[in-house]
């Protein structure tokens, strides 16, 4: 289970959310503007403030950067 926070203006949310479209992977978005979260918020739950946030199978990954990391190496 993948799930990414984001926002809706973050070129790298939409940079994200594609590169798992392109490899097949289902991922569950979750818009902190629209759910009406703080960066505080974020932070409690994911341990990070900026978008996106990236969390595979309960483990935090990070942003943008560390997925194209995973995928680099073939871990996602």
């Amino acid at each position: 289970m993948i799930k990414i926070y984001t926002t809706s203006w973050c070129p790298y949310c939409v940079a994200a959310k594609r590169l798992l479209t392109e490899r097949g992977k289902k991922y569950e978005e979750i818009n902190i503007e629209a759910q009406e979260m703080s960066r505080e918020d974020l932070f409690a739950i994911t341990g990070g403030r900026s978008v996106p946030q990236i969390v595979i199978n309960d483990e935090m990954i990070g942003g943008y950067d560390n997925l194209v990391e995973l995928d680099s190496a073939g871990k996602i």
